[in-house]
């Protein structure tokens, strides 16, 4: 179950530890700032444990989320009963931020997580009254429809071994620390997300591994050795 903190919002700094890693190789960005300190605005910590629903699929869209630590995906299942994973969201992430009233996916933790909402019409009264709140949503709806376009081009136009080029370039650049990324997710949730079965997201690596273009260190912990060749295989 998940546990609650409620306090003033003051933009703490964002932990980003996952899978034993500390920080990416890039600060991560604290999404929130632009209203940190606005009068009125009161943030709740809720921390979720390992496969645990944060908010599910048509549920009212009452808060805007920000990943503090862990990860989390949001996702949609169809009818046949397969899972087509939309983002990943790591820390200083925002999500949950809807043009509608309802989410359109669901949302869940993939490790311990932890993660800071803000009241949705909070947030809309802040950017009625102070245009850099208005900006700074703006930004973040921009990114996602950003994002979104991106997926759609991935999915639809993709190889597989691009998929997964595109794949472990985004996530080199989000999570990579000394040259290593800490993948918080499993290869199901990177085929799920790339739209791929677990078998072909696995027979991609290990030709990628007997390329020389990457490296294991465990089972979630990839080394690029070749960035160049990598984004060859994206271009």
């Amino acid at each position: 179950m998940a546990q609650m903190l409620t306090q003033t919002f003051n933009a703490p700094a964002i932990k980003t530890q996952i899978g034993g890693k500390i920080a990416p190789a890039h600060p991560v960005s604290d999404q929130f700032g632009a209203i940190a300190g606005h009068v009125g605005l009161v943030a709740t910590e809720f921390s979720y444990r390992k496969e645990e629903e944060i908010y599910g699929e048509d549920e009212s869209a009452e808060y805007v989320y920000q990943v503090v630590t862990g990860a989390v995906r949001s996702y949609k299942l169809l009818s046949d009963g397969r899972r087509q994973i939309g983002s990943f969201h790591l820390p200083g992430d925002v999500f949950g931020l809807e043009s509608g009233t309802t989410h359109r996916l669901a949302a869940e933790a993939i490790i311990d997580t932890t993660v800071r909402l803000v009241k949705r019409a909070s947030l809309e009264k802040a950017a009625a009254t102070d245009v850099q709140v208005a900006r700074k949503l703006w930004a973040m709806t921009a990114g996602e429809l950003r994002h979104a376009e991106d997926h759609m081009l991935l999915l639809g136009r993709k190889t597989a071994m691009e998929r997964v080029a595109t794949f472990l370039l985004e996530m080199d650049r989000r999570l990579a620390v000394a040259g290593m990324m800490a993948l918080p997710m499993c290869r199901r949730d990177i085929g799920d997300y790339l739209g791929l079965t677990l078998e072909t997201v696995s027979r991609a690596l290990s030709q990628l591994h007997a390329q020389g273009i990457l490296g294991f260190s465990g089972a979630r912990h990839i080394v690029l050795r070749n960035r160049a060749r990598l984004h060859n295989l994206d271009a």
